[in-house]
């Protein structure tokens, strides 16, 4: 149980992380790279907030008892 919980812990921070792009892209914050389709659209933002919650919740799941 414990290998899971490690995979959940770090599949969890990925998705953290890359939501985090996702919606700083979307609000044109990072412009990386410069010929993105994210950029500027809002669309990723919401899809990068579902993606980081998700990532929370694994991350939960994953240090939960």
């Amino acid at each position: 149980m414990g290998a899971l919980k490690g995979v959940l812990a770090i599949v969890g921070i990925a998705a953290i992380l890359v939501g985090g792009l996702w919606v700083l892209q979307g609000l044109d914050i990072v412009r990386w790279p410069a010929s993105s389709f994210m950029l500027g659209d809002t669309t990723w933002t919401r899809n990068g907030v579902i993606l980081a919650v998700v990532g929370v919740v694994l991350v939960w799941f994953a240090r939960k008892k």
